[in-house]
């Protein structure tokens, strides 16, 4: 197996690897070792995934190939990361977590238990690109429990999808999104209540 794995990395048992994975690259300013990583127990870690240092990661993870996990998350278990699926540092996942192929989590954000992202749905975290101080305001989406994002949609910095909202392929998300509100559009708006679908009347958590 072409694996590495850094020093300080800690596994509950013995993982599934695909080839050509790192595990607890060390970030920037970092020694190899010096931040730990650990992984719960039945992680599948597909093939040239990266895991950077100092994660924190919960039983029953799984990713696709080619996935990017950037240093010191919070992930809780049972979190499913998709194929060239990117999340960056310092962002907390709960359990029952599903991020599909080519998701993009920036810094800072927070994904509560349940929730749900679609292929090719972008997080942001700066409201001013390049201005001065961007890096001390950067504010990542918080997405609720029982959220789900569909695909190809994006979230502007510092968002709140409500528990069990849905939003819609495509949106753009420039403000709050209400608990149990059905959004979409650009910019989004609400049209429905998820409790108007009937494909979600035993979805719902209350």
């Amino acid at each position: 197996m072409n694996a590495q794995i850094h020093p300080n990395v800690f596994f509950a048992d013995a993982p599934t690897l695909g080839e050509f994975c790192i595990i607890g690259e060390p970030p920037r300013g970092k020694n190899a070792g010096e931040l730990a990583t650990r992984i719960g127990a039945r992680a599948i870690i597909r093939s040239h995934t990266v895991i950077y240092a100092g994660n924190v990661i919960g039983d029953d993870f799984q990713t696709g190939h080619g996935a990017l996990v950037r240093e010191e998350n919070q992930i809780g278990n049972h979190v499913s990361i998709g194929s060239h699926t990117i999340v960056e540092h310092h962002v907390k996942i709960g359990d029952n977590v599903r991020l599909h192929s080519n998701v993009f989590v920036p810094e800072f954000s927070i994904l509560e238990d349940d929730c749900w992202l679609g292929p090719n749905v972008v997080v942001t975290n700066a409201r001013y690109p390049q201005s001065r101080d961007v890096k001390r305001n950067l504010r990542g989406a918080h997405i609720r429990r029982g959220a789900k994002i569909g695909a190809n949609a994006t979230l502007l910095p510092g968002v709140v999808i409500g528990e069990n909202a849905l939003v819609g392929a495509g949106a753009v998300v420039t403000r709050d999104v209400p608990a149990g509100a059905v959004v979409a559009g650009n910019p989004a708006r609400v049209i429905k209540n998820v409790r108007d679908i009937s494909a979600y009347k035993d979805k719902i958590h209350e």
